[in-house]
């Protein structure tokens, strides 16, 4: 829950900061095709800030032309590259809420599984982002059981099945150690019903490079 606030916060922060600066730029009411251009040329340098700046105009000012559409998912792509997750999944819900039909729901649904997927080989031990991608993905398999993109779903679980294992063992051990049993045995019986308790995975690496 507090995650949550606190990106909700930091993605308010960035709008208002790309309003802040918008307001006080002397270039308002040009075309779509301005703000969209120079959103492509700042991505093109790396400048991922004032591209949202860019789309904070173009959206503001032309929040019903087809450019809008087309640059969220240039957006989202570009922050996914950039590894900032966060960014590119709020780009992704952003296009999901105003875009999404029949035709594209499936992709869209498995984009943000990729995308929350992706955040863990950046070493993130986030346990409730962990499981919220788990149930996501179970739930994408259930609404989607033909989907092309589903044994991409279950490579991704797989692996995140076994971030999860290993993320029980270490809190396991650290509640065996500061002589919190009773915690300590939760997780050790968590452990005991994975289908992948056996696994052997080299224990000199960190959690996640063992496993992505």
């Amino acid at each position: 829950m507090i995650k949550n606030i606190l990106t909700a916060v930091m993605i308010s922060f960035l709008f208002s900061a790309c309003s802040g600066k918008h307001a006080t730029n002397t270039e308002f009411n040009k075309p779509a095709s301005y703000w969209y251009s120079k959103m492509i040329e700042y991505i093109k340098r790396s400048d991922l800030d004032k591209a949202d700046d860019a789309y904070t105009s173009l959206e503001s000012e032309h929040i019903g032309d087809p450019l809008v559409k087309e640059a969220l998912m240039i957006l989202q792509k570009a922050h996914r590259s950039d590894r900032e997750y966060v960014l590119s999944k709020f780009y992704i819900d952003r296009y999901t809420k105003r875009f999404a039909n029949s035709n594209n729901i499936e992709f869209l649904r498995f984009l943000r599984i990729k995308t929350n997927f992706l955040t863990f080989t950046r070493a993130n031990r986030d346990q409730k982002l962990l499981q919220d991608t788990i149930t996501d993905a179970l739930r994408y398999k259930e609404r989607f059981p033909r989907s092309p993109y589903n044994p991409y779903v279950d490579t991704m679980l797989t692996k995140l099945y076994l971030a999860e294992l290993m993320l029980n063992k270490e809190i396991a051990s650290l509640y065996r150690r500061t002589g919190k049993d009773k915690a300590a045995k939760y997780y050790e019986q968590k452990i005991e019903k994975s289908w992948l308790k056996n696994t052997k995975i080299k224990e000199d690496t960190s959690i996640l490079n063992k496993i992505f």
